[in-house]
């Protein structure tokens, strides 16, 4: 999104302004961020899609930061338990961890020109996720086998 580009430079407005022409003021953080200065205050207007972006964002990175540490401390040869939100990770090989961590990379680098990656992200883990769930389960790995006899 272009908004997170040039959030510093966005329009300053006093909240006299504001209070004076309420629908010119909406009509331009409609288009970009909108400083509204209130003595030694400063307020940010922006788009409710915007700020939803925004919150996401800061969650989801952490979230991807959290599944790339353990995939390269998986690499590195520490065990990580199944107790940890994302020690399903520990079911795959190097190879196939290095995989994963260039996925999610790749999809992160997105995250500066999509409104779609976050949505990819969540996709690409959800997809490993579900992976590791098929070669954890001997159910799963009999059915597979089944299939192929």
């Amino acid at each position: 999104m272009a908004i997170f580009s040039n959030a510093y430079s966005d329009e300053l407005v006093t909240a006299t302004e504001l209070n004076r022409q309420p629908g010119r003021i909406l009509d331009k953080a409609y288009e970009h961020p909108i400083t509204i200065t209130r003595n030694d205050q400063s307020f940010a207007l922006l788009r409710r899609e915007d700020v939803a972006y925004l919150v996401k964002g800061v969650t989801q990175s952490k979230a991807v930061f959290e599944v790339l540490s353990v995939a390269f401390r998986l690499l590195l040869g520490q065990k990580i338990g199944s107790e940890h939100p994302y020690g399903w990770l520990s079911v795959f090989d190097a190879d196939e961890l290095q995989d994963f961590i260039k996925e999610v990379s790749e999809a992160f680098r997105l995250t500066d020109t999509s409104n779609e990656a976050w949505d990819l992200i969540d996709a690409i883990i959800h997809e490993w996720h579900e992976s590791s769930i098929a070669i954890s389960s001997p159910e799963l790995a009999a059915a597979f086998n089944d299939e192929n006899k």
